[in-house]
Parts: structure tokens; C-alpha cells; sequence
């Protein structure tokens, strides 16, 4: 039979919901969300963009034909290309410039989270990578459709935060978050049990170091 990515969200409930609801998300999408734990967060997200990037030019070097080559090409172009200038114009406007970007120190929650994913990633092969990649990529685009679904989140000019969740929300994200699903429930539908099991594993931890991030935003923590 196979398995899917909605088994690996599935294995990973808790901690899946946990992240995808979490009280920053919650407060980003009514507008209460504290500015400064926001603008600390935009910060460290760009530094793992950057991360996130390599991780694309990683699996670009483990693909194994040109199918996986141009799916990694395709992965770290949309960051280079669509989601980090974006990020770049949208720290702008919140008064960070890119020559404060470029002296940010990391965050012990961004250090751990990158260096999670390229350590996976260098260790063990494509799919590996990808599982572990998998709860920003397909995460983010889950989270803007969540909140969505809530009455409680506020659209528009009363919202802040509205232009982040437009962002996750765009044609363009959403069809990369869907290539992404598309291209892992097609390598799951042949793995073995003792296999997927190991990838769980590693859902699970990308996962709960996406929550940490949160969390380092909340709380502003170096």
C-alpha cells in the first residue's frame, strides 16, 4: 500500500499540531502579536533561509538523475527567487535593512534547527533531507491555510502581520508546498516500515525545532 506525507503528520500529531497552532501563529494571525518578538523572529528566519538554501544546493549534489537535479533546482530557486526577497522587502518595511541582516548573530534556536537539516541531510541521502526540510516547506503553507479556517484571524490593513500570511498564502508557495507533497508521497509509497519509522523520527525532530522557533521568537531569545 504505501505510505504518504499525511502519514508522517499523522505519526507526528501532537507535535505537528503543536507547531501549526502554536501561540505565536495564533497571535500573528489576530494581529496581537508583540512587534519586537516579530521583528526578532523576521531576523532569524532570514539567517535560515540562508541555511535553507544550502540544504537545496545539498540535495542538488545527492540527486541521483536529472529529475531529482531539477526538482532541487527548482527548491532552491524558489527561495533564492521568490521567498527570501521577498523576506528581504518585507524586513524593509519593518525597518530592518539588509546591512543588518547581514550582521545578525544566530539564535541558538536557528543554530540548532539549520544545522539539524544540513547534518541530516550530509549523513543520509535525498529523501532524509527532505523529511527533514519538509515542516518549514510544506508547514508554512499549512499554517497560512489554517489560519485561514479561523474566525479569529484578521485580513487586511487592522493586521500588521497580514502581508506574512499573504506570502504563504500566494499561488506561488502553495504550488511549491504541493510539488513538495507530490515528490515525497511518491519516494514513501516505497519504503519499507523499519524505514519510515526512521523518517518519523526525523519528522518529529524537524518539528519540534520548528516549534522552538516559534518559541525563540516569543521569547526573543539569543
Amino acid at each position: 500500500m504505501g505510505y504518504h506525507f499525511s502519514d508522517l503528520t499523522d505519526a507526528c500529531q501532537n507535535d505537528w499540531r503543536a507547531y501549526i497552532e502554536h501561540d505565536f501563529v495564533r497571535s500573528l494571525g489576530d494581529g496581537s502579536l508583540d512587534p519586537a518578538a516579530f521583528r526578532h523572529y523576521l531576523q532569524q528566519d532570514y539567517l535560515f533561509l540562508i541555511h535553507f538554501s544550502r540544504a537545496y544546493a545539498l540535495a542538488a549534489y545527492k540527486s541521483h538523475d536529472l529529475a531529482e537535479l531539477r526538482h532541487a533546482f527548482e527548491g532552491l530557486k524558489t527561495i533564492l527567487d521568490v521567498e527570501l526577497g521577498l523576506h528581504v522587502g518585507f524586513c524593509r518595511e519593518w525597518g530592518i535593512s539588509e546591512d543588518d541582516l547581514a550582521k545578525l548573530p544566530e539564535a541558538r534556536a536557528t543554530l540548532a534547527y539549520t544545522r539539524y537539516v544540513l547534518d541530516t541531510g550530509s549523513r543520509g541521502d535525498l529523501l532524509d533531507l527532505h523529511v527533514a526540510l519538509a515542516p518549514c516547506l510544506v508547514g508554512y503553507g499549512e499554517i497560512a491555510n489554517w489560519l485561514n479556517t479561523r474566525r479569529e484571524t484578521v485580513r487586511g490593513d487592522n493586521n500588521p502581520f497580514d502581508a506574512w500570511i499573504a506570502m504563504y498564502e500566494s499561488d506561488d508557495f502553495q504550488g511549491a508546498m504541493q510539488d513538495e507533497v507530490a515528490w515525497l508521497d511518491a519516494r514513501l509509497a516505497e519504503v519499507t516500515p523499519e524505514r519510515f519509522a526512521r523518517l518519523t523520527s526525523i519528522f518529529r525532530d524537524a518539528t519540534r525545532l520548528e516549534i522552538d522557533f516559534w518559541q525563540m521568537g516569543l521569547d526573543r531569545a539569543d
